[in-house]
């Protein structure tokens, strides 16, 4: 398997996930990883490295949804891991999502800031709802109206914390579903000639574990460059 690797230096890797390839073992399936190509194009040379008590010492920083295509990022050595891990907690990583959506906010820019818990109805998913099931995680999603016609919207979305199918969650909970979403919006005809899920990781602003700062940036994949070209502006600010 062989990934596009978007950048790279001596601490870390970040490549673009293409859509249907999830980040780690789940351990129901077999299926290849984004985890495995990692190891296997970067095996771990220091055994004494390899784990910290239960803890991995190197690997993926962050996950993105089998369904979701863009950047992400791996560490390749314990420090670099600590380092950016770190920097995922703290918020000082800067997310930007491409998301195709059912309609759009009135309000052109916003703060979503609802807590997610589990969905009472479906082990799969999350919710925003107020008597979701178990603890309730803080979770705040920054968004921007890029355009709207004919009933759908590009929006930018900026998550500052990462739970579990935030943005996802947090689009259903304003009425604003991604398009072609099968768990968050089962019931919403698929849209734009879209067939997947319509978000994409389009960006990831970094700080380097040796000094400064990188903007990683995963190109609009093919498959969703018919929806953008709706969208005016979408063209304008995203078309490679």
């Amino acid at each position: 398997m062989e990934l596009p690797i978007l950048y790279e230096d001596s601490d870390l890797v970040a490549i673009n996930k293409p859509v249907g390839l999830i980040t780690h073992p789940d351990g129901r399936t077999e299926e290849s990883t984004a985890e495995e190509w990692f190891n296997e194009h970067y095996p771990n040379t220091d055994k004494k490295e390899e784990l910290i008590g239960e803890l991995p010492t190197r690997g993926y920083v962050h996950r993105l949804d089998r369904d979701t295509s863009g950047v992400l990022v791996f560490a390749k050595n314990a420090a670099a891991y600590a380092f950016l891990r770190a920097a995922f907690h703290d918020r000082v990583v800067q997310k930007t999502y491409l998301a195709f959506t059912y309609g759009a906010p009135k309000e052109k820019s916003g703060m979503i800031d609802f807590d997610i818990g589990r969905s009472r109805k479906d082990f799969r998913l999350r919710s925003a709802q107020r008597k979701a099931k178990g603890r309730l995680r803080d979770a705040l999603t920054r968004y921007e109206v890029i355009d709207e016609v004919e009933g759908f919207g590009l929006m930018k979305v900026m998550p500052e914390t990462g739970r579990t199918h935030q943005i996802r969650v947090h689009l259903k909970a304003i009425h604003h579903p991604i398009v072609n979403d099968p768990l968050y919006a089962p019931n919403q005809k698929p849209g734009l000639g879209i067939t997947r899920l319509a978000l994409h990781a389009y960006s990831i602003e970094v700080p380097l574990p040796r000094g400064g700062h990188t903007t990683i940036v995963a190109p609009i994949p093919e498959d969703l460059l018919p929806a953008l070209e709706y969208f005016k502006e979408g063209k304008r600010l995203f078309a490679p």
